[in-house]
């Protein structure tokens, strides 16, 4: 008999049965749930710890990638997992951010959330296994929360519409949208596209809703199942007496303050409203520990009242805190080539915020390594987001890039991949970085704008500018309002944050949250539709400052030419045991790439130092042909007959003995010529089937400032013996020598 009690439920989603299990695994967390599709596995829990006294949901969510499970060893130095991987984070924010909002108001016990795949099989995905599952883990726990949440991928694949594609198709896909959501409302989107419209958007949201609905089924049998019973809270309460008392005190005070212009300047208008509310409802007299609960009872009031103001403000009253028109775009200041010695700089101002974005490009060999468990092991495009204290005007510490800055670099990231160019017309890896330097609302959209022309700036060939916007909603009751170009304190004490960002054709990346069950498609269509109008707006403004990607790099960006030799040649380049690249390199101070299909990429400081690489390795390289001049080529073998004259590396021609001194008869060819010498010549003839190669000097009259057609007839002048070939092997060798010099050797 089994001493596991094993409580199994499934659902059918696309074409893959995903399945949920309890009972075997991890048993003394609060709920643990395995998620499996295909050979792929995620475990997930939920555990419930202590009480702690906070005025927030002390929430929080891991991802724990294990390299075994794709059979894999950790690339690191010591072999063991170390910080989480991009993906990791950007997983355990889609887990976080439909969840947090279902929680009840006053939960303050601490919890965590942990997937851990165990095993991936290279076809599904573990992201959305991860996010099924840690609702699954909560379903059965004793955590009281509102709503089962369900996840999906929907994937646009030559025209149609794929729900949970393969992660082999990843890559070539139009659109990859991940949604996540309740049986009655779509809650959260993450998407990256390559430029499709708004309707295939809401078509794609239709056919996500669908499918969340039998993974939310699946969730509800397993939690009637082997659901364990959930905890009661008290849902704590404002008294109704004291805000009516604030409102007809204070009320009109707080209006003012909160119409007051500037971020900064707002908030300390409405802090210092709270001081005032503080100080009048909670007297600072009697027992020390009633007077900081007084405080806090007083100061939550407030607090509620400010939201309800402000929203009600801007859904009923159609007024804005800043005065703005609902689809009123803040002013936008644009400008290039902030940063003088980078290869590509744009600063974009919008309203109080203001982001500086940078590129810097470097070699094919400075491609990011991914060490994770998915199929994707490099790439050369990224996009990094920082975000200092300082631009919210606080002091803090600076201690490498938080979870929400990898969310927004990535989300920037998404939006102008689709504009990069492929390697073969640019052979660059990029990389841009952007620095907010004041956030008053959308920094991230802020940075795809400033990056978008950075690129350009920089002369990176994009496809298309990109712009983002940030909208909002506010829903009260039946009012509501779509806002375009949600401020701080919109985004903060609104029910959407919703993020566009594309070309003037279309999206190319989205990122929704939304925090109420009452946003309708109807809804979904007037906010795209006005994210699109804002875009374009704001595109606009861009091109002011720069209109398209400039023609030429900066002087400062490593110069890189791609050439395709014959394959045969490769050994040619690369010399006995590396000695002839690596003299190019040291002479040209450049970086040499060759690939096995003869692809030849050279970088190197400047164009001129790249101008010579190619130029030596095109003349290794090139069959050599009538009329080409070898200024520098060098006398390896003398003989009876003429000599043999290196042209290149592996190849030599021979000057016949009646021409190495023109005009002049000569007795020996060594009584002009010797090994070592290097002398001017150009070819006259080339005999191909037996591989032999006739030159002249170039100075010689019957040579000079002759076509490559006149020389065909003048011929090389050796009464038939052709010279010359490739020493590798393909024609003559110069060590052989020819028939004259055979003929010495045996009469010696």
């Amino acid at each position: 008999m089994s001493m596991f009690d094993v409580t199994r439920v499934t659902a059918e989603v696309g074409d893959s049965t995903i399945s949920f299990e309890t009972g075997k695994l991890a048993k003394q967390a609060s709920g643990a749930v395995v998620v499996r599709s295909g050979d792929t596995m995620v475990l997930n829990t939920a555990t419930i710890g202590g009480l702690r006294d906070v005025d927030f949901l002390p929430l929080t969510v891991d991802v724990e990638e294990r390299m075994y499970a794709a059979g894999k060893i950790p690339g690191s130095f010591f072999r063991r997992e170390g910080k989480s991987s991009e993906k990791a984070t950007l997983t355990a924010r889609m887990i976080d951010r439909p969840i947090r909002p279902l929680f009840p108001k006053g939960w303050h016990y601490e919890t965590q959330l942990v997937a851990m795949p165990l095993s991936v099989d290279g076809v599904h995905p573990y992201d959305i296994l991860a996010m099924n599952g840690a609702s699954a883990a909560l379903a059965i726990s004793p955590v009281p929360v509102a709503k089962h949440v369900g996840a999906v991928r929907i994937g646009k694949l030559e025209g149609d519409f794929v729900v949970n594609p393969p992660e082999e198709s990843h890559e070539e896909l139009e659109l990859d949208l991940i949604v996540a959501g309740t049986d009655e409302a779509i809650l959260m989107v993450e998407a990256g596209a390559r430029g499709v419209t708004e309707a295939e958007i809401l078509d794609a949201l239709d056919i996500a809703h669908g499918e969340i609905k039998k993974l939310t089924a699946a969730m509800e049998e397993l939690q009637q199942k082997a659901g364990k019973e959930k905890l009661q809270i008290d849902v704590p309460s404002i008294d109704e007496g004291l805000l009516s008392s604030i409102r007809e005190s204070h009320g009109q005070a707080l209006v003012d303050a909160i119409a007051t212009e500037g971020k900064l300047e707002r908030y300390e208008a409405i802090d210092q409203v709270k001081e005032q509310v503080v100080a009048h409802y909670a007297p600072e007299s009697g027992d020390e520990e009633a007077v900081a609960a007084r405080k806090s009872e007083v100061g939550a009031a407030f607090d509620s009242i400010e939201k309800e103001t402000i929203r009600k403000a801007i859904a009923v009253d159609k007024k804005r805190p800043d005065g703005r028109a609902q689809d009123e775009i803040r002013p936008i200041e644009t400008e290039v080539d902030i940063s003088p010695r980078v290869h590509g700089s744009a600063l974009f101002t919008r309203g109080e915020t203001q982001v500086l974005s940078n590129v810097a490009l470097g070699t094919t060999r400075m491609d990011m390594r991914i060490d994770t468990l998915g199929l994707v092991t490099s790439k050369r495009f990224w996009h990094h987001y920082n975000f200092p204290p300082y631009s919210v005007g606080e002091a803090g510490f600076m201690r490498g890039p938080k979870r929400r800055d990898i969310g927004h670099g990535a989300l920037a990231e998404r939006a102008l991949a689709a504009t990069i160019p492929d390697e073969e017309s640019f052979p660059y890896v990029i990389r841009v970085v952007s620095e907010t330097l004041e956030s008053n609302g959308s920094s991230s959209m802020g940075s795809v704008c400033a990056s978008s022309m950075a690129l350009q700036a920089a002369g990176v060939p994009v496809s298309a500018p990109v712009a983002g916007v940030a909208m909002g909603l506010i829903k009260e009751g039946d009012d509501y309002i779509v806002l375009t170009d949600i401020a701080g304190v919109e985004d903060h004490l609104g029910d959407m944050d919703f993020k566009v960002a594309g070309t003037a054709d279309g999206i190319t990346a989205l990122q929704m949250d939304i925090k109420i069950t009452g946003v309708t498609f109807d809804i979904l269509r007037d906010a795209l539709d006005q994210a699109h109008k804002g875009r374009q707006f704001i595109l606009g403004k861009m091109a002011e400052a720069i209109d398209g990607p400039r023609e030429k790099l900066s002087p400062h960006a490593p110069a890189i030419e791609s050439i395709k030799i014959d394959p045969e040649k490769i050994g040619a380049v690369i010399g006995k045991g590396g000695e002839t690249i690596r003299g190019l390199c040291e002479e040209f101070e450049a970086e040499i790439d060759v690939e096995d299909d003869g692809t030849v990429r050279v970088y190197a400081p400047t164009g001129e130092l790249v101008d010579g690489v190619v130029q030596r390795i095109t003349s290794m390289t090139k069959e050599a042909e009538i009329g080409d001049h070898y200024p520098q080529a060098k006398v390896v073998k003398t003989t009876t007959f003429g000599a043999f004259v290196e042209l290149v590396k592996g190849t030599d021609g021979l000057l016949h003995i009646s021409n190495v001194k023109p005009g002049e008869r000569v007795d020996s060819v060594d009584d002009v010529l010797s090994s070592g010498d290097l002398i001017d010549v150009t070819v006259v003839e080339v005999d191909k089937e037996r591989g032999r190669i006739g030159l002249r000097l170039t100075a010689d009259p019957s040579v000079a400032g002759k076509s490559p057609e006149e020389l065909a007839s003048v011929g090389s002048g050796d009464g038939g013996r052709r010279g010359g070939g490739d020493r590798g092997g393909r024609g003559r060798d110069r060590d052989r020598g020819g028939r004259g010099g055979r003929e010495r050797e045996r009469r010696s």
